[in-house]
């Protein structure tokens, strides 16, 4: 389980995929902001 933050708001909300990173797309659940999750970590929203 991965903790995202949102580019738009900057809301952290907890992540759970399924299979690979490699275009994933999250939508944010405060604001509903659609954006990629990357598998690399400097391009991502990956917090923990």
């Amino acid at each position: 389980m991965f903790l995202l933050m949102c580019p738009k708001c900057k809301n952290k909300m907890k992540y759970q995929p399924r299979g690979s990173l490699d275009g994933k797309k999250k939508k944010c659940v405060y604001c509903g902001y659609s954006f990629t999750v990357h598998p690399d970590q400097k391009k991502s929203r990956i917090i923990s």
